[in-house]
């Protein structure tokens, strides 16, 4: 009986599932879909996890979150300044725009790429809800 409690304890924090959600999402760069996908497990397996993978699953969801913050922000900028570039006002709108999409591309792999790292050695990640990496 006492190692069946040992066996439960390391199948609660595998690390295939939160390694899936990073992976999904990033494959979604290249279909989009996919990050939703990896959105949706990971809020589905954050309220049973162990506190290693759910500080990974509260990782990923803020990582999802902030990045569409800031993914409508850059893209709000270029939809108005696509308009406004007839007067030349808009080009600098349409710059900061896609200056945000690109660089907020960067950070969403770097978070991804850090959530991994973390998931490897085995801990958890130790700061899950910052918006730095």
């Amino acid at each position: 009986m006492t190692d069946l409690a040992p066996a439960v304890e390391r199948h609660s924090e595998d690390k295939i599932v939160p390694a899936v959600v990073y992976g999904l999402y990033l494959l979604g760069f290249s279909n989009g879909l996919t990050f939703f996908i990896g959105l949706i497990v990971a809020y589905v397996q954050r309220g049973q996890a162990g506190p290693i993978n759910e500080s990974h699953y509260t990782f990923a969801i803020r990582t999802f979150w902030l990045s569409i913050a800031w993914f409508l922000v850059g893209g709000a900028l270029v939809l108005f300044g696509i308009p406004l570039s007839l007067v030349l006002i808009g080009v600098p709108m349409i710059i900061a725009g896609v200056a945000i999409i690109s660089a907020i591309s960067i950070w969403f792999i770097v978070r991804c790429i850090a959530g991994i790292a973390f998931l490897v050695r085995g801990e958890a990640y130790p700061r899950p809800r910052t918006w730095l990496i």
